[in-house]
């Protein structure tokens, strides 16, 4: 009987490394970690220092988690630490290290980055020139120093040109139909309860619950620009453009979604205050409206499958799925409109609460409904195309002369 108790616990430690290893955190650090080494490595035998820090250390701060990242940031990165280390020779051949000494080359440094256009990167010149100067102030090893950060920024350029950074789509998409399950979670909760009375402190505390999901959408965001950021310039990706715009406008969907779910909880919340001691609807229409926000938010997870779908025969069932969740909704839409018409005729108090009940509902089926999906992908496609090509119209001419003189090859009749 210990024997399957021992296995398991054994398992779930390895279970949850394996899983972690994919976490870009790790792969990071995996890959700064053998990069600055293999720069420490070049550097003992081209730098005559018994201990060349700097290489490492510049292949530290260029190897990105991205290709993209380490080719667009990692020259402004290397103009950062060059001049940091150039600052920090001319002080160091001057002055020795005091307070005043440290406070002139930090002032020089960050003024020296502003001169060189080190963008973001300003700040690094002034820790390069203090960590280089307080390793070494002889001016002899200068050029050694130079030589140093050359390798190590060479070395974390090519460390992630030979040994391309993977891609974060599979970590992008499980943010994104996280969130997508949370917003499931939410509507069903707002849903449970209409046929009895609703405490104003649980409607409230429902509308707070959705007004938080702000929090979450923008940890979906950064993991969306990371994901994108692995899909350009990727030699692994034949449809970077396509996928980022898919992943794209899926999380703007269910941003619009999350908006005009906390409206509908606000309504919600509406409700309850002028309905302290009654049910918010009567027992038909509260069963069939949360029968509806049932439909609703087996659609947005729907959604989200569909749009995080890599494989065409998984993306077609995931369209399928929406597609009958959409059509239930629909279906259950009418039924709760009828209802509420009839309720309202009674009883016409709040009636503009039940068709702003009905508004928000309606907003969140357009915003998932697949032709407009497809139709909003066809602009955001052209969109980016064409600022591509607006942006770099040498390289569209480029690709245009190639396609043009390519020679196709002729097909022959064979029997």
């Amino acid at each position: 009987m210990c024997v399957p108790d021992v296995r398991n616990t054994v398992r779930a430690p390895v279970a949850e490394l394996v899983k972690r290893r994919r976490e870009p955190a790790v792969v990071q650090t995996l890959r700064s970690t053998v990069a600055a080494t293999i720069s420490y490595v070049v550097a003992l035998r081209l730098s005559s220092e018994a201990a060349p820090l700097t290489a490492p250390l510049t292949a530290l701060l260029v190897v990105q988690v991205t290709l993209f990242s380490t080719l667009t940031t990692g020259v402004r990165r290397v103009n950062a630490v060059v001049a940091g280390v150039l600052v920090a020779i001319g002080f160091s051949a001057l002055v020795g290290l005091t307070w005043w000494s440290l406070g002139l080359i930090i002032l020089a440094s960050l003024g020296v980055g502003r001169v060189v256009r080190a963008g973001e990167f300003v700040p690094e010149v002034a820790i390069s020139a203090m960590l280089v100067l307080g390793v070494t102030q002889v001016a002899s090893t200068a050029w050694d120093r130079v030589l140093e950060t050359l390798i190590g920024a060479v070395v974390g350029l090519l460390f992630n040109v030979l040994f391309v950074p993977p891609v974060w789509v599979a970590n992008a998409g499980e943010s994104i139909e996280g969130l997508a399950r949370r917003l499931r979670q939410l509507m069903l909760a707002v849903g449970e309860g209409l046929t009895a009375p609703t405490p104003v402190a649980r409607a409230a505390a429902r509308l707070h619950e959705a007004r938080r999901l702000d929090h979450d959408i923008s940890e979906v965001d950064a993991a969306l620009r990371q994901a994108e950021d692995s899909l350009r310039l990727n030699p692994r990706v034949k449809e970077g453009l396509l996928n980022r715009v898919v992943l794209r406008t899926g999380l703007d969907t269910l941003e619009i979604c999350t908006v005009v779910l906390r409206v509908l909880a606000r309504t919600m919340t509406d409700l309850a205050k002028n309905r302290t001691e009654e049910p918010l609807f009567a027992p038909d229409v509260g069963s069939e409206l949360q029968e509806l926000l049932g439909h609703v938010a087996d659609a947005v997870v729907s959604f989200a499958v569909l749009v995080t779908t890599q494989v065409s025969r998984s993306a077609e069932m995931a369209e399928n799925r929406l597609a009958e969740d959409l059509a239930a909704a629909a279906l259950s839409r009418e039924q709760v409109a009828q209802l509420l018409l009839t309720g309202v005729q009674r009883h016409p108090r709040q009636w503009q609460l039940h068709g702003a009940l009905l508004t928000e509902i309606d907003r969140i089926l357009d915003e998932l409904d697949i032709q407009n999906r497809s139709q909003r992908l066809m602009e955001e496609l052209d969109r980016a195309s064409r600022e591509q090509r607006e942006r770099h119209p040498r390289l569209a001419a480029a690709r245009q002369w190639v396609r043009d003189n390519t020679p196709r090859r002729r097909r022959t009749n064979r029997p």
